[in-house]
């Protein structure tokens, strides 16, 4: 009798598995989706940095043959993403496509300088590794300057300090939001099974009899979930980059696939704790308290 009562209870609770599982994915997706933004936030971050130019003037007494021994050492450093020599004949190609004008017609000679165009990787575009850099090739005679907008890359520093600290505190606010969330998600399905957990506690079952099934239950309703939230998230993914190619650049399919684990994982740990959690609160009240 008791067997069939659980069996019935067990069938009138089933449709709240179901909100259960799309509230949670909804949760799930929007973790995700905070997840993206801050892995575009610091793509992006390392794309502006890495496309600062950053110029070595020539002498006009250098020679193209030490121009490139200048430019193969710095291919040669770690902190250099790449390089571009620039003559001066191309410096005055580039001023009369970008200007639209010849001040050749008012004087005869280029005034023009030589120079080696480099962009530095994201983690060394900052003001103390460019000083190493200023430094090192100013000591070569062949080197007038090391020419770059000092504003922009302190401003770019600056901005990022601020931003990372900011969405630091953003994502962690959210996260607990979203841990409440799916806690509360799972508490109100256990609070429909309050009486058959009593149930089975008052036949004797011990706490790990009565807790298994249910464990193993928000194990599958938190794998659900997160499967759930990722579709959602590829077909919002796959719209988005359909609509600006330039996204998928930002993010690999590498980050995607730990994105997506951390969902996983985060969808099925939280609904096993909250539900371990849950049986033990009901096994521990008193059968008038669960009314």
């Amino acid at each position: 009798m008791a067997l069939q009562f659980g069996k019935k209870y067990s069938e009138k609770a089933k449709p709240s598995y179901v909100y259960s599982i799309f509230g949670v994915a909804l949760v799930l997706f929007m973790l995700g989706l905070l997840g993206i933004v801050v892995l575009n936030a610091q793509k992006l971050s390392d794309y502006f940095k890495e496309n600062v130019e950053f110029s070595l003037i020539l002498m006009d007494t250098c020679t193209p043959e030490q121009a490139t021994i200048i430019k193969k050492n710095l291919d040669h450093n770690p902190h250099i993403k790449s390089s571009e020599y620039v003559s001066k004949q191309a410096a005055l190609d580039r001023f009369r496509k970008n200007f639209q004008e010849d001040f050749m017609e008012l004087i005869e000679y280029n005034p023009l300088y030589a120079s080696i165009n480099f962009h530095l990787k994201s983690d060394f575009t900052q003001t103390d590794s460019i000083k190493l850099i200023e430094t090192k090739y100013l000591a070569t005679r062949q080197v007038k300057e090391l020419y770059y907008q000092h504003s922009l890359v302190e401003s770019m520093n600056q901005n990022a300090r601020k931003i990372s600290i900011i969405i630091f505190v953003v994502v962690l606010m959210l996260f607990f939001i979203a841990v409440a969330l799916i806690d509360n998600t799972i508490k109100l399905v256990m609070y429909s099974n309050r009486f058959l957990i009593k149930s089975m506690q008052l036949v004797g079952a011990t706490r790990w009899f009565i807790s298994k099934p249910f464990v193993l239950r928000s194990f599958v309703n938190g794998l659900l979930s997160a499967l759930l939230a990722i579709i959602l998230l590829a077909v919002l993914g796959f719209y988005a980059n359909k609509i600006i190619p330039e996204l998928s650049s930002l993010i690999q399919p590498a980050d995607y696939a730990l994105l997506f684990l951390v969902v996983i994982i985060i969808g099925v740990a939280i609904s096993m704790w909250s539900t371990y959690r849950s049986v033990t609160k009901y096994l521990k009240l008193k059968l008038d308290e669960l009314y």
